[in-house]
């Protein structure tokens, strides 16, 4: 005969070690859903940015070799202009050539293309001294370096005292390509040598 004590000691220490089974079951279970749901993600996951490769293709646009515009007189090469040592943007060497900022958009490119050109110098007219006076809707041709042209139509003007030139307005992004003509204008400043503002003339491709 089993004294009951005896009885009720087995059946607990055998409960308990079903739920300790029981218990060990399930968190195997889970650990092993767990593994499969990071291996799922692991696999749904996208590739790393260092392995992205775009699939779309983009037609280059060649360098700007030549400006002209008819309504000014204008028909210039275009000189590479990069950054002087403070930063600031180079402006052309000869007062008869106007130069490409080739550290931005290539003209035709989307965002704004910008080119600049001396007023005038002591000896006459420069390549913009037109500028100021170019009537909105005016044609601007640019020819670039692989035989095509880019066209566009004046849009509007603007004449902004240097200290004050609207850089984010000349050379901030914009999704569409675009124009920028730049030069001097305003009076003369004699103890500077220079003229007092800019003309900035906007030009949006032709349709």
């Amino acid at each position: 005969m089993i004294r009951p004590g005896i009885a009720r000691g087995v059946l607990v220490s055998t409960t308990v070690a079903l739920a300790v089974v029981v218990v060990a079951g399930s968190q195997d279970a889970t650990e092993r859903s767990s593994e499969q749901l990071v291996q799922r993600a692991a696999q749904a996951a996208p590739p790393p940015v260092d392995s992205f490769r775009s699939v779309r293709s983009y037609d280059g646009v060649a360098e700007p070799v030549r400006l002209r515009i008819p309504a000014a007189g204008v028909d210039t090469p275009l000189q590479r202009l990069g950054r002087s040592v403070d930063l600031s943007i180079d402006v052309p060497t000869d007062f008869g050539v106007a130069g490409w900022f080739a550290e931005g958009p290539r003209p035709g490119q989307s965002g704004p293309a910008v080119i600049l050109g001396h007023v005038d110098s002591r000896t006459g007219p420069g390549v913009f001294y037109g500028l100021a006076r170019l009537p909105v809707g005016a044609e601007v041709l640019v020819d670039r370096a692989d035989g095509s042209t880019a066209g566009f139509r004046v849009s509007r003007k603007l004449r902004v005292p240097k200290a004050r030139f609207p850089t984010e307005l000349v050379y901030g992004p914009t999704l569409e390509p675009s124009l920028r003509l730049v030069t001097c204008g305003g009076s003369f400043d004699k103890t500077i040598g220079s003229y007092r503002d800019n003309v900035i003339v906007y030009a949006d491709p032709l349709p």
